[in-house]
């Protein structure tokens, strides 16, 4: 198998860029075999390692930092954002999403409510105003979505919004974002029929 990642050093660290279609196994078996030429160039220089090239999930992050300090005693940092939300974006990235790991949330989302997660989040019941649902991938809800909603928090522009009704001022699909309510000239919300689908078409959500 053709290798996956690519070092090169620099002035201030070393790179090791990814293959962006590379799976998290090739990747590691590839890091693997590249382990010793990794410690040869830490043989007089002590520079951090910076993994670019493949949007990665923070397990997969754990998994790349533990193998590569399991040989060298380094500091090791990602071009890949550690936490969801719009200001953890660093740039854009499609990824085929139709099996992705999945959280089920039961009962409606309560205002002040935050839920997080990497993957697809499904909501068995509504979201209230104040509340926010972030996830790496989709974001479904069972009831009335009026909360924030931000789906492909880490960049992925293939995931979609659903709900039984979208009736939030805002929602927003990777670094995209897109303000619902429409108002008149004298500023008084303009009602408009119900809305159940948000998803990405030309860099602009699209809501059916």
């Amino acid at each position: 198998m053709r290798s996956c990642i690519k070092i090169s050093g620099e002035t201030d660290n070393i790179i090791i860029k990814l293959n962006e279609e590379a799976t998290q196994e090739e990747i590691l078996d590839s890091l693997k075999k590249k382990i010793t030429d990794l410690k040869k160039i830490y043989k007089e220089a002590n520079n951090p390692i910076f993994v670019t090239g493949k949007i990665l999930k923070n397990s997969e992050m754990k998994e790349i930092k533990n193998l590569i300090n399991s040989k060298i005693d380094v500091k090791v940092d990602f071009d890949s954002p550690k936490t969801l939300g719009l200001h953890g974006i660093k740039r854009s990235f499609n990824q085929e999403i139709e099996s992705s790991d999945t959280k089920f949330y039961k009962g409606s989302v309560r205002s002040g409510q935050r839920i997080e997660y990497e993957g697809s989040i499904v909501i068995l019941g509504d979201v209230n105003g104040g509340a926010e649902i972030i996830a790496g991938d989709n974001v479904v809800v069972l009831g009335i979505l009026r909360g924030l909603a931000h789906a492909g928090a880490k960049g992925n522009k293939k995931a979609m919004i659903a709900a039984a009704s979208i009736e939030c001022k805002q929602i927003r699909i990777a670094n995209i974002i897109k303000e619902i309510e429409e108002k008149d000239e004298e500023g008084n919300i303009i009602e408009t029929t119900r809305k159940t689908y948000a998803s990405v078409e030309n860099d602009v959500i699209v809501l059916e």
